[in-house]
């Protein structure tokens, strides 16, 4: 499945704090554990943090070790058959390769099972393919919005493999931002707003800073479940 994506540019201002304390088990990544434990996003005002803010979740740790591998064990074949693409079909994604997944082995269903019962409401109707988006060290997402052609109001998905940082802007108003920090191994969920108003990025590795932290960025893998337009 393409997605319909839209490219826009942005500029920053000095950001406010918010603690995202989803999750205080042992699945973290361990690279950064003071802004893991801390602040998982940032904006560029209180109010926005106030009003957006509750339609964006990171959910760090997630996912175990354990887990992240069996995952991984399931997508590399498929994904060591494809190239990294330096030129995306309308340019929003540089230094990718992707696939979609209907059948999943029952580890790896399981997973996914939990990241639906905590994303979506039961029985919301759901996008059956899996995304699976492998972005290089040196790949990186350009800020734009899901096509609403194709998914609907929410966008979960598991970080694998490397921290990152993705960016959220206001369409129509570029000052206003939130930056989030996607640990290894951690889930996001865009809803509502979050999901229909602002772009969304994953920023270059060597942009990619959060509160004035470097977050270096590796090989990254997504794993990203939608519904189905209302």
């Amino acid at each position: 499945m393409k997605l319909l994506l839209t490219t826009l540019k942005h500029t920053r201002n000095p950001a406010v704090y918010l603690c995202r304390r989803r999750c205080s088990s042992p699945r973290s990544s361990g690279g950064l554990p003071s802004l893991q434990d801390d602040v998982m996003v940032v904006g560029s005002s209180p109010e926005l943090v106030q009003t957006v803010g509750s339609q964006v979740e990171v959910r760090p740790g997630f996912i175990t070790e354990e887990e992240e591998a069996v995952l991984l064990q399931e997508l590399e074949p498929d994904l060591r058959k494809k190239r990294y693409e330096f030129d995306h079909w309308d340019d929003a994604i540089h230094g990718y390769r992707e696939t979609e997944r209907l059948r999943w082995a029952p580890p790896c269903e399981e997973i996914l099972n939990r990241v639906r019962s905590v994303a979506f409401p039961r029985g919301s109707p759901l996008l059956g393919p899996v995304h699976v988006l492998d972005l290089d060290k040196a790949g990186y997402i350009k800020p734009h919005v899901d096509s609403v052609k194709f998914c609907g109001s929410t966008i979960a998905g598991l970080s694998l493999l490397s921290d990152s940082i993705m960016r959220l802007v206001k369409e129509n108003e570029p000052s206003e931002w939130l930056d989030l920090l996607l640990t290894r191994r951690s889930l996001y969920i865009l809803r509502d707003q979050a999901r229909y108003d602002f772009t969304h990025e994953v920023l270059k590795d060597e942009e990619s800073v959060f509160n004035g932290h470097r977050v270096p960025r590796q090989r990254r893998i997504s794993v990203i479940c939608r519904n189905l337009p209302g």
